[in-house]
């Protein structure tokens, strides 16, 4: 069963809602329930996929979580590996994927709506590369995805600078691929 990620399918589209409130922080088990949603979503009933979370999208890693994982001796890096090759198999889905964004996208969350086909804002929407801020790079295909999206220089500006843009910004360099009203 998956705990924290709910996947449903409403006519011909899969719903991929990731429920680790409050931020939808990434777990090892919340990325091993988006694997298996993944999976749930290749079946050839579903013709598109959303991927989205509420009240934000996902704002990266579980830091406590990742805290307790090197207090203990292990390391973070398992979980980026793990995140990497969940978002390989999203991004090879052979259909539509589109990241509806509302809230944070950060770290890892960023990096997942990157590895979706298109990616539309919610216009109060903030994404941003924050892991510089922690000592680390992006772990999870950021830093080859973003210079694709936005070009080098910008890519470098997110990742260097740890800086989180709003949603004018990222559709107006390309992170966004269209900005929506806030729901009501």
């Amino acid at each position: 069963p998956m705990s924290l990620v709910r996947f449903e399918v409403r006519g011909s589209v899969g719903v991929i809602t990731l429920d680790r409130p409050p931020v939808n922080a990434l777990s090892g088990e919340l990325v091993s329930n988006l694997g298996k949603a993944i999976v749930s979503a290749a079946d050839p009933v579903v013709r598109a996929v959303i991927v989205t979370g509420a009240p934000h999208f996902a704002a990266g890693a579980d830091i406590a979580g990742f805290k307790r994982l090197m207090d203990g001796g292990g390391s973070g890096a398992d979980l980026g590996v793990e995140l990497g090759d969940t978002l390989a198999r999203l991004e090879a889905l052979p259909k539509p994927v589109i990241a509806a964004v509302r809230g944070y996208a950060l770290g890892g969350g960023l990096e997942l709506a990157m590895a979706c086909d298109l990616r539309m804002l919610a216009e109060s929407a903030k994404v941003g590369q924050p892991e510089i801020k922690l000592g680390i790079i992006p772990g999870a295909g950021g830093t080859q995805r973003l210079p694709r999206l936005v070009g080098v220089g910008r890519a470098r500006d997110l990742v260097y600078s740890g800086r989180m843009i709003d949603a004018a910004e990222a559709f107006r360099i390309g992170l966004a691929d269209r900005l929506v009203p806030e729901a009501g």
